[in-house]
């Protein structure tokens, strides 16, 4: 099997997100992998504890420079990430022999940037925003089923089927206000591309974060190559 030997550039750029951003977009349409905006996303509690689980990155914004990604608030990821408003995230792109890591600082996105994204959703996913307790225990999958056919109701719309593509009954679907999006500003990116004989190509960039009203303001970017 001929080896991958594909290269970070030469020199390193300065900006990290572009490069990412660039490599969702081709995992995405050489469709490479069923899910190629899947990441982990780690948070830890009030005590430090961590936890890990896959969510889908919806955006790479490189300007200022974070990602976004959308839960319920009440979930746990939600609970831990208003004690402690910091993650990290991980995207391999195994096909591709890629992997961004991506370390920072959390902070709710906009309402208006969050009603928008729902409304775009598959109206059974927007049923289920609203008729699941994220995180909390149920029963039964029958009691689980049964919660979302009274949330059906509820709201006037059809019974849910196992069919994600049914139509849509063209009914308004609020967003509860427990769902949204968070935003996941970057003060440490790293890119990794697999090399021969296990010598990859691997760079971290850094940089500060100051508040500033719902975001921060980004101090520049400082950048180094890192041993495999």
């Amino acid at each position: 099997m001929a080896w991958h030997r594909e290269h970070l550039p030469e020199p390193l750029p300065a900006e990290p997100l572009e490069l990412a951003a660039a490599w969702l977009a081709e995992a995405t349409r050489r469709e490479v992998q069923p899910n190629p905006n899947a990441m982990v996303l780690a948070t830890a509690d009030a005590s430090g504890r961590p936890s890990a689980r896959v969510v889908l990155c919806k955006q790479i914004t490189p300007q200022p420079g974070f990602l976004t990604f959308y839960t319920n608030y009440h979930s746990r990821k939600g609970r831990e990430l208003e004690a402690r408003a910091q993650a990290a995230v991980v995207m391999h792109w195994d096909a591709l022999h890629r992997q961004l890591r991506v370390e920072g600082r959390i902070v709710r996105a906009e309402p208006a940037e969050n009603d928008a994204y729902f409304a775009s959703r598959n109206w059974q996913s927007r049923l289920g925003a609203w008729a699941s307790q994220q995180s909390e225990p149920i029963g039964s999958r029958a009691e689980l089923i049964a919660n979302v056919a009274k949330t059906a109701l509820r709201l006037a719309l059809p019974a849910p089927d196992d069919d994600e593509q049914a139509r849509d009954p063209g009914l308004r679907i609020a967003r509860p206000p427990h769902w949204g999006g968070y935003h996941l500003w970057a003060e440490a990116v790293e890119l990794w591309v697999e090399g021969s004989a296990r010598i990859h190509d691997r760079a971290r960039w850094q940089r500060t974060l100051a508040p500033q009203g719902d975001g921060f303001e980004p101090g520049p970017w400082s950048v180094t190559r890192l041993q495999p």
